[in-house]
């Protein structure tokens, strides 16, 4: 078992199927404050097809991780963590984007504190 694996996996299951589970559950909330975050950029008239977009990129990351630490704990192998790690610096990206598009810098930097754990958990794993 590697703990920093697990702990690492934990990290990334919580944060993305939480953010997953928040836009199933208040999709029309979420369209609608992105549509005003998004009303100056090329996104403002793509805002549910890109929010299903993230949405799809944060299921898979966290259950990714979810069966990268059950891998981690049955089998000592890390495989399916590192491509957890790999879809969440994807995700991580594309919300960065986003951020950027969006002139949003604060919410750009707070994105890069969970890009740094998810690109660590690539090279580490």
């Amino acid at each position: 078992m590697n703990p920093f694996a697990l702990l690492l996996l934990a990290f990334l299951a919580i944060t993305f199927l939480q953010s997953g589970l928040d836009k199933i559950l208040d999709w029309n909330g979420n369209v609608n404050w992105l549509k005003g975050h998004f009303s100056q950029t090329l996104l403002k008239n793509h805002v549910p097809a890109a929010l299903l977009i993230v949405l799809a990129l944060e299921i898979v990351a966290g259950v990714l991780a979810v069966m990268g630490i059950i891998e981690n704990i049955s089998n000592h192998s890390t495989q399916l963590g590192d491509y957890a790690c790999m879809v969440s610096c994807i995700t991580l990206l594309f919300l960065l984007f986003g951020q950027r598009l969006a002139k949003d810098y604060d919410g750009a930097r707070t994105i890069v504190i969970y890009f740094i754990p998810a690109l660590l958990g690539v090279y580490w794993l």
